[in-house]
């Protein structure tokens, strides 16, 4: 498994926490910082996700 997908996991996972704090406390930029945060861990999970097919695909 790529790292990318661990890390892209984590990030989303750490985004939706951020975006789920700052929607409690009505924190706008906080709420925003997680939406980024996770759009950039799918992100970098679905990068994630071709290198590992990429590679199985190379591997054959």
């Amino acid at each position: 498994m790529s790292t990318n997908r661990i890390e892209g996991a984590a990030h989303k996972a750490a985004g939706a926490i951020k975006q789920a704090a700052g929607k409690a406390v009505g924190n706008d930029r906080l709420q925003a910082e997680g939406a980024a945060e996770k759009a950039a861990g799918s992100a970098q999970n679905a990068v994630g996700k071709a290198q590992d097919k990429l590679g199985g695909a190379i591997r054959r």
